[in-house]
């Protein structure tokens, strides 16, 4: 009897939404003018979100303590939503759409045959913050939230990921963001409460002026 090997057993990316990757990639090639642009965002774009959760933090010196303790959790969800995709990643093992597309226009370098495209980390790292964001303030979640959506489609134009691993990878993102925010929302109120009284107060509240 033979056994399937792990290749033969992946997610067939290219048979789901392979032509509208192709689509994509294909206005890349006739947008020269922006690819450089994409290419930037898609590869250091996530300092964008870094910067809006330092301005929810110093904002949520001034709120009460449930805000502070979901800014002070969003760390933790975006780092547990990028290893709950991670764990998809390896289950599903979809080769990236440059190897099963190989003649598609590409703008990012092919990753590694082992660096897997389902569901995107770009993606799902850019709406775990999002989410987060959003519970804290909706003007910075609303920039937050536009930023995410211009990494998932930087992701495709690039080349790097089909429309479908962007799509999973903001739900993943966005679910275990909204889970993670709101147990910290209900359950870490107290700690931030007492911390802000200790030592730490400087960090989590603004001095009365």
């Amino acid at each position: 009897m033979t056994t399937s090997s792990p290749t033969a057993l992946a997610l067939d990316g290219a048979a789901i939404d392979g032509g509208l990757y192709t689509d994509v990639t294909d206005f890349a090639r006739h947008t020269h003018w922006l690819n450089g642009t994409a290419e930037a965002y898609s590869s250091v774009g996530m300092g964008v979100f870094v910067v809006l959760l330092l301005a929810a933090w110093w904002g949520a010196r001034r709120r009460g303590n449930s805000v502070m303790a979901a800014v002070l959790s969003t760390p933790f969800a975006v780092v547990i939503a990028y290893a709950v995709n991670s764990g998809i990643k390896d289950v599903f093992q979809e080769p990236r759409p440059c190897r099963a597309l190989p003649h598609d226009f590409l703008i990012e370098a092919c990753p590694p045959v082992d660096d897997y495209a389902f569901p995107s980390n770009h993606t799902t790292v850019a709406f775990a913050f999002a989410v987060a964001l959003l519970i804290v303030s909706r003007r910075l979640g609303s920039i937050a939230l536009l930023a995410a959506v211009a990494m998932g489609a930087s992701r495709v134009y690039v080349g790097a990921h089909y429309p479908h691993d962007v799509a999973v990878g903001a739900f993943v993102g966005s679910a275990v963001s909204l889970v993670v925010v709101l147990l910290a929302f209900r359950f870490c109120t107290p700690l931030v409460q007492r911390l802000r009284g200790g030592a730490l107060r400087p960090l989590l509240a603004a001095q009365p002026s």
